[in-house]
């Protein structure tokens, strides 16, 4: 079964065409983010209207380099949330016009289900159940993937997500956007325990977590040491604080292993490119003896092929939408029901 995916949940127009939910045939993203350097972070409003100019372009392009026509495509899948709504809706609309026209069953695919679904494309032994943790800049959440569309939530943030705590404190610290990525980069030979931070714990939810304090913590130590004319090593304090992120995530998965018995992690979101998150990763599941898994590193951004790789599998479970299909900005991982119609639409 051949699906052409899109995705436009944030800054990244992407189309792709996957086979039977492994095999990729094209996978095309045009990035933002040269554009949203200039304001320091993503600008919705710019998103929507970039995600506009290059939709059609990009669907064309991945179909041609999957050698494939509209006529060869069984189904036409796209994420329809959670996001930016603006774009969002661009991808969900271009999506709805494109099945209606091609007679094409319409897949509407949770946006945090599909990065799970990017180790599907790199690991062909993967299948549930397993523990996973989806990490970026707007979602950190503890799942149980007890089957390809069985997701329960085992805990989530409270607040700030890792990636966003990690992005805000690169940006006081003065560094580039992407700021995670480039915290990453300074951190390498830095020492993680030159600066001290909090650990944080949300009472009465062991798998929840909270990282606003974290990020209030490093803009205060660099604005004392501002007012008393210290200065501060960079190095040390993105290893620091990088390395508090990465241990409230790594103590939580640690007792998510504990009490679930279950022997396979698997890492998912764009923070699952941080090399100090891996490396931690790794070292926790091969104390606990379990397996861990995780995309390529040109797949933990956003990208179409994760979307057809999880829209086979929604497919499988009957998920098809009708063309009142509509975006939402928000909606649980375990609740995909508010997007899809009431009654089975059958092709």
């Amino acid at each position: 079964m051949k699906i052409l995916s899109i995705e436009s949940s944030c800054d990244e127009t992407a189309a792709a065409v996957v086979e039977d939910g492994r095999t990729v045939l094209s996978d095309i993203v045009a990035s933002q983010v040269e554009e949203h350097k200039l304001y320091g972070g993503v600008v919705p409003e710019i998103a929507s209207r970039r995600h506009c100019e290059a939709i059609s372009q990009v669907v064309d392009s991945a179909l041609k380099e999957s050698d494939c026509s509209l006529d060869d495509i069984d189904a036409i899948a796209v994420t329809a949330c959670p996001g930016l709504i603006g774009a969002l809706l661009v991808g969900v609309n271009f999506a709805k016009g494109l099945a209606f026209s091609a007679n094409k069953p319409l897949i509407p695919v949770h946006h945090l289900r599909s990065h799970i679904a990017a180790n599907y494309v790199c690991h062909p032994d993967l299948k549930p159940p397993f523990l996973a943790l989806v990490v970026s800049g707007g979602h950190t959440s503890f799942l149980k993937v007890n089957d390809y569309t069985d997701f329960e939530i085992l805990g989530a943030t409270r607040d700030d997500a890792a990636g966003e705590a990690l992005d805000k404190a690169a940006r006081a610290m003065g560094l580039p956007y992407p700021g995670g990525l480039h915290m990453d980069r300074e951190a390498v030979g830095g020492n993680a325990k030159a600066y001290s931070f909090p650990n944080p714990k949300v009472d009465g939810s062991v798998f929840d977590c909270s990282f606003s304090g974290l990020k209030t913590s490093v803009v205060n130590l660099l604005h004392n040491a501002s007012q008393k004319g210290e200065s501060i090593d960079i190095k040390d304090l993105s290893a620091s604080y990088l390395n508090a992120v990465v241990h409230c995530l790594i103590q939580r998965m640690d007792l998510a292993i504990e009490s679930t018995n279950i022997n396979t992690v698997v890492l998912a979101g764009g923070v699952s490119a941080n090399s100090v998150l891996r490396k931690e990763m790794e070292d926790l599941c091969k104390r606990k003896n379990v397996k861990l898994y995780y995309p390529a590193l040109h797949l933990c951004g956003d990208n179409a092929a994760m979307v057809g790789s999880q829209a086979f599998y929604e497919f499988n479970a009957g998920h098809i939408a009708d063309m009142k299909l509509n975006a939402k900005a928000t909606c649980d991982i375990d609740n995909i029901a508010v997007i899809l119609p009431s009654e089975a639409v059958e092709f």
